[in-house]
C-alpha cells in the first residue's frame, strides 16, 4: 500500500506545480468570466461613442416614447426639413434617419444611411420600428400611448396542473431554464476534463513505456498497483482543478460587478432540486473516471508517445459527440436522440442531466442511466486491469485492433 500511495504522490505534485496545470485553470477562468461578464467588457475597451439616430415622424401617433436611448444607439427628434436632416447624415452628425410615416393606416419606415449600418444596431432599429407598428396599430383605437403600451405588454399569467394524482407535478419555465443552464455547466465541465486528463493519463503511460521507464518500476510494484496509482492521482488532479475553478470563478463572482453574477448564479441554483444537484455530481465524477480508465489501457497499449494521440482519438469523438448532442438538445430537450444519448454510458454523463433539470422525466430513467454508467465504470475497470497487466510491458506496431490481437496472442 505505501509503494502505491508513494506513486499516487508523486505524480499528484509532479502534475498540480506544472505550469500546464496552473494555467487550464486561468484559462477556464477567463473563458468562463469573458462569456459572463462580457458585456462589462465590452463597455470598458470596445464601447464607442452612441450611434446618433434621427426620428422624423411625419404622422400624429404619439411615438417617440418608444425610441429609447441606450449605451449603444440614441434616438433624437428633429424637426428639420428632410434634405436638410439628410445633409446632415452625408455630413456625419447622424448615422442614420427614419422617416416614419401613415401608409393605409399602417406604419411605414424609411431609413436613410450615408454609410451602411452594422448588423447589430440594424437589428435593433428594425426591432423598435415594428413595435412602434404594434403600438401605432393600437392606437388606431383612439387609445393613448400607455393605454397602447399596456395592452401590448400584458402578459397572462399560466399556470399548471397535473391530473395524475401517482405522478409528481411538472416542473415550471423557470426550473426548465435553469436545468438547462446547470446542464450545459455540467457538460462543459464534463468534455473539458475528459479532455483534458484522458489526454493526460494516455501520454503518461505511453511515455512512461516508450522510455522503458516502466520496465525498471515494474520490477518492484505490481502493474496493478501502477494501474491503480495512475487513475487516482489523475483522478484527485482532476478534482483538484475542479475545486480550484468553482473557487476562484465563485470569488470573481461575489466581488466583480457588486456581486451582480453571484445573484444570477444563486438564482439558478435555488431553481435546482436537491436530487438534480446529487445527480449532476454523480455523473459527472463518474464519466471522468470511466474515461480514465479507458485512457490507461490506451496509453498501455501503443509503443511511444507519438502513437498516443492515435489510440485517443475515438475515444475523444466519442466525448466530442456527447457534447455536441447536449448542445443541440438545449434547444429541445425532448427529442429521442437525447433520450437515446442519456443511456449511452460514455455520453450520458453529458446528456442526462439535461433531461433530469430540463424535462418531466420518470423517476426510474435516471436511476437506470446511473445503474448503466456505474456498471460500465466496474466492467471496464476489471477488463482494462486484466489487459494492463499482459499489455503494459508488450510492443507491437499497427493500429489499436493490431495491438489488442497481438497482446492477446502474446499472453495467451
Amino acid at each position: 500500500m505505501s509503494k502505491f500511495w508513494l506513486l499516487v504522490n508523486q505524480l499528484y505534485k509532479q502534475k498540480v506545480k506544472a505550469k500546464s496545470f496552473i494555467f487550464s485553470i486561468i484559462l477556464y477562468v477567463a473563458v468562463i468570466s469573458g462569456v459572463m461578464f462580457w458585456s462589462d467588457i465590452k463597455d470598458a475597451f470596445f464601447q464607442d461613442e452612441p450611434l446618433q439616430i434621427a426620428i422624423i415622424n411625419e404622422t400624429d401617433a404619439e411615438i417617440e416614447e418608444i425610441f429609447e436611448t441606450t449605451s449603444d444607439i440614441e434616438f433624437s427628434f428633429p424637426s428639420a426639413e428632410k434634405t436638410e436632416i439628410e445633409k446632415q447624415v452625408v455630413d456625419g452628425d447622424y448615422a442614420a434617419v427614419v422617416f416614419v410615416k401613415d401608409q393605409n393606416n399602417s406604419l411605414a419606415a424609411e431609413i436613410a444611411t450615408f454609410e451602411p449600418l452594422n448588423f447589430n444596431d440594424q437589428l435593433s432599429i428594425s426591432s423598435t420600428l415594428q413595435y412602434a407598428g404594434k403600438i401605432y396599430e393600437v392606437q388606431q383605437l383612439n387609445l393613448t400611448a400607455e393605454q397602447a403600451e399596456k395592452i401590448l405588454q400584458s402578459e397572462t399569467t399560466i399556470s399548471t396542473k397535473n391530473l395524475n394524482e401517482q405522478s409528481s407535478s411538472g416542473k415550471s419555465e423557470d426550473e426548465k431554464a435553469a436545468g438547462i443552464g446547470a446542464s450545459f455547466l455540467v457538460g462543459f465541465l464534463i468534455y473539458s476534463f475528459v479532455m483534458t486528463f484522458l489526454s493526460m493519463i494516455t501520454t503518461d503511460v505511453a511515455s512512461e513505456k516508450g522510455s522503458r521507464v516502466l520496465e525498471v518500476l515494474l520490477a518492484s510494484v505490481k502493474p496493478s498497483t501502477h494501474f491503480m496509482a495512475k487513475l487516482t492521482g489523475t483522478f484527485l488532479l482532476a478534482l483538484t482543478q475542479i475545486g480550484a475553478l468553482l473557487l476562484v470563478q465563485s470569488l470573481l463572482f461575489m466581488f466583480i460587478d457588486g456581486g451582480s453574477k453571484w445573484d444570477a448564479v444563486v438564482k439558478i441554483a435555488n431553481e435546482l432540486s436537491f436530487g438534480y444537484i446529487g445527480y449532476a455530481i454523480a455523473f459527472l465524477l463518474l464519466t471522468i473516471i470511466l474515461y480514465l480508465i479507458l485512457g490507461a489501457l490506451l496509453g498501455s497499449l501503443v509503443s511511444k508517445v507519438e502513437e498516443s494521440s492515435q489510440a485517443m482519438m475515438p475515444a475523444m469523438m466519442v466525448g466530442i459527440i456527447g457534447f455536441y448532442v447536449l448542445i443541440s438538445g438545449m434547444a429541445s430537450p425532448d427529442t429521442i436522440l437525447i433520450k437515446v444519448f442519456s443511456y449511452i454510458p460514455f455520453t450520458s454523463g453529458m446528456v442526462m442531466p439535461l433531461r433530469i433539470g430540463a424535462t418531466d422525466i420518470a423517476s426510474f430513467a435516471p436511476i437506470v442511466s446511473m445503474l448503466v454508467l456505474i456498471g460500465t465504470v466496474i466492467l471496464m475497470f476489471l477488463l482494462s486491469l486484466s489487459f494492463y497487466k499482459r499489455s503494459v510491458l508488450t510492443y507491437s506496431s499497427g493500429g489499436i485492433i493490431q495491438k489488442i490481437k497481438t497482446v492477446l496472442k502474446v499472453t495467451t
